[in-house]
C-alpha cells in the first residue's frame, strides 16, 4: 500500500473512520453526507478528487474530476490513482492547504453546474 504515504496520518485515520461508520448506512435514509476529508490532485493536470471515505484496501468514495468537464460522485481505487505517473515520476498529492467548508453533496452540485470542482 505505497499509496498510503499520499495521506497525512490524520487524513488517513478520518477516512478510515468515515468508511467504517458509513458502510452499514450506505443506500439508506441514514446515509451520511460528510465533508470531504482531503483533496487529492495530480500536479501536472486538472485532475482532482475530494475524498470522504476510504477502506483498508484503498477503495475510496468521493467527488472525482479528471478534467473533462463532468465531475461525479463515486468510488475509485487508490491503487489506480497512485499508478498514474507524470513528468519526472510525479504522482498524486494531498493538498495540505485544503479546508472543506461544505458537504460532499454540496461540492458535487456546484461542480456539476460549473463543470469542474472549485474549492
Amino acid at each position: 500500500m505505497e499509496w498510503l504515504k499520499v495521506f497525512t496520518p490524520e487524513a488517513a485515520q478520518q477516512l478510515a473512520t468515515n468508511w467504517i461508520e458509513q458502510q452499514p448506512l450506505k443506500g439508506t435514509a441514514q446515509e451520511r453526507d460528510y465533508q470531504p476529508v482531503c483533496k487529492l490532485f495530480l500536479p501536472w493536470s486538472a485532475a482532482t478528487w475530494l475524498v470522504s471515505e476510504m477502506s483498508d484496501d484503498g477503495l475510496c468514495f468521493g467527488l472525482c474530476d479528471i478534467g473533462f468537464g463532468s465531475p461525479e460522485l463515486g468510488y475509485f481505487s487508490m491503487d489506480e490513482v497512485y499508478s498514474v505517473k507524470g513528468p519526472g515520476g510525479l504522482r498524486v498529492e494531498q493538498d495540505l492547504h485544503f479546508k472543506p467548508n461544505k458537504t460532499l453533496a454540496e461540492y458535487a452540485s456546484e461542480a456539476r453546474q460549473k463543470g469542474r470542482i472549485s474549492v
